[in-house]
């Protein structure tokens, strides 16, 4: 969809919409939401929606952050404990690797 054409109500619309997808554990769609406004919010001159835009681009820039981090210190630290943790691990994996202690 061309941004350039919707009005500014459905806008506003839209990344509502997307930020209460992000809220049902999507943080991907909180990134595609805050890159997708991010002209809307901060390089367009203003309009009264833009305040509400702006609110939830960076709510959906953080919230997607602050996930994107969690997954990753996650996976890093089951990575390095997956084989002291024993049958914790396994029960917890989606694969078992083969030829680990």
């Amino acid at each position: 969809m061309d941004l350039s054409k919707a009005s500014n109500e459905k806008k506003l619309y839209l990344c509502k919409w997307y930020f209460r997808i992000g809220i049902f554990l999507l943080p991907f769609v909180w990134a595609v939401n805050a890159v997708w406004f991010f002209n809307e919010a901060f390089r367009k001159p203003e309009y009264e929606e833009q305040k509400h835009i702006k609110k939830y681009v960076i709510f959906s820039a953080v919230g997607s952050v602050i996930w994107f981090t969690a997954l990753v210190t996650w996976v890093a630290i089951f990575q390095i404990n997956r084989a002291n943790w024993g049958e914790f691990a396994d029960y917890i994996s989606f694969m078992i690797p083969v030829g680990t202690p």
